[in-house]
This record gives structure tokens, C-alpha cells and sequence, in this order.
């Protein structure tokens, strides 16, 4: 039986439309879908198929960085489907690993998916860097400013309102409340000697 597989990532704003496709008309009887990141182990669809996985069966993907972008997990991947006694094809690359050549020939793109995946973190890495060191902090912009973080310590230390009542009032969860006077009895704690 041909199982295809088709994945996006949660980011991307592509559908799966075009790798469907291309699975039917390779054959597959049956397909599983999903959008998650090809770097993380978690996908249940990918694991759903091969539970399902017999042997005779083959395993199908439009292209390979659909399957996964961790040379690791490719091997997994691989090697639990060889024990079950299936096959690989991957349409794109045209990789077939019912010959040696086909399973040679996979190892060495996942090899490159991974190389590239690694440049991307590395790239991404020295961005962040770059826009600390002219002073922009990446990320989410504070929900409270200073002053508003000052007004929510005064009300609640004094106990004119409680830590729930000022994060009703500011549109917060109350664990940024309580964050916020952690981080406030840190600074003010004194050392011991």
C-alpha cells in the first residue's frame, strides 16, 4: 500500500493542496496532513502513519523536507520503516529506497536539509545578536510600562486592591502580577554574609 504524507509548517501560508495532489497521483491510497514545524519529533499524523505502516508498504512524499529537516529523525524515520519491511519514495527528488543507490542518495539530501536548517539557526542567531548590540531587544514588546508596573506594586503592597483586582483592571494575567512583585522582593532582598 503507498501511505503519502504531506506537511506544512504552522508558519507557512501555503496549503497542502499541491503535495496532495501530487501523493494522489503517485497513487497513494491513503494520506495523512498536518502543519508542524519538520524539525520537531511531536507530529502525531507522522506517527499515526507509521503505526499504520506494514510490510510491502511504501512511504510517500512529495519532497523530502516535507518528512523531515533533522538528518536524526530522517534515520528514525528510515530505519523504523526498513524494519517493518517497507519503502521510501520521496516524488520530487525521485528517491526510491528500494535500491541502494535510492538509500544513498537520501541520506545525502538529508544531509543537506539538516546543513541548511543549522545555517538558518546560525544566521538567525547573529541577527539577534546584531540587534542587542544597537540596542533593540528582539520579541514581544512589553505589555506594561514602567509606570504602570510601579502603580500595580504601590496598589497591591498597600492593599487597596488585590493581585487579581489590578490584573482585571490592566487587561492581565495574574501571573504578570505576581512576576512582577517576585521580581521586586529579588532586587530588594539583602545579602547575607
Amino acid at each position: 500500500m503507498l501511505l503519502g504524507y504531506a506537511r506544512i509548517s504552522k508558519t507557512e501560508t501555503q496549503e497542502t493542496a499541491a503535495q496532495i495532489r501530487a501523493l494522489k497521483q503517485a497513487g497513494c491510497e491513503k494520506l495523512f496532513e498536518e502543519a508542524a514545524s519538520g524539525g520537531r519529533w511531536d507530529r502525531p499524523e507522522l506517527h499515526r502513519l507509521l503505526d499504520q505502516f506494514r510490510a510491502g508498504d511504501t512511504l510517500v512524499v512529495w519532497k523530502l523536507d516535507r518528512l523531515s529537516r533533522s538528518l536524526k529523525d530522517l534515520i528514525v524515520i528510515l530505519e523504523r520503516i526498513e524494519a517493518a519491511g517497507g519503502k521510501f519514495l520521496s516524488l520530487t527528488e525521485a528517491i526510491d529506497t528500494s535500491g541502494p543507490a535510492g538509500r544513498m542518495m537520501m541520506h545525502m539530501l538529508g544531509a543537506f536539509a539538516e546543513f541548511e536548517r543549522e545555517m538558518i539557526r546560525e544566521r538567525t542567531r547573529a541577527g539577534l545578536h546584531e540587534a542587542r548590540e544597537k540596542g533593540r531587544v528582539p520579541g514581544r514588546k512589553p505589555k506594561l510600562t514602567a509606570e504602570q508596573c510601579r502603580e500595580i506594586l504601590d496598589a497591591v503592597r498597600s492593599g487597596r486592591k488585590s493581585a487579581a483586582e489590578m490584573a482585571r483592571i490592566f487587561k492581565i494575567h495574574r501571573s504578570t502580577i505576581s512576576r512582577l512583585i517576585s521580581k521586586e522582593r529579588a532586587v530588594k532582598k539583602p545579602e547575607r554574609f
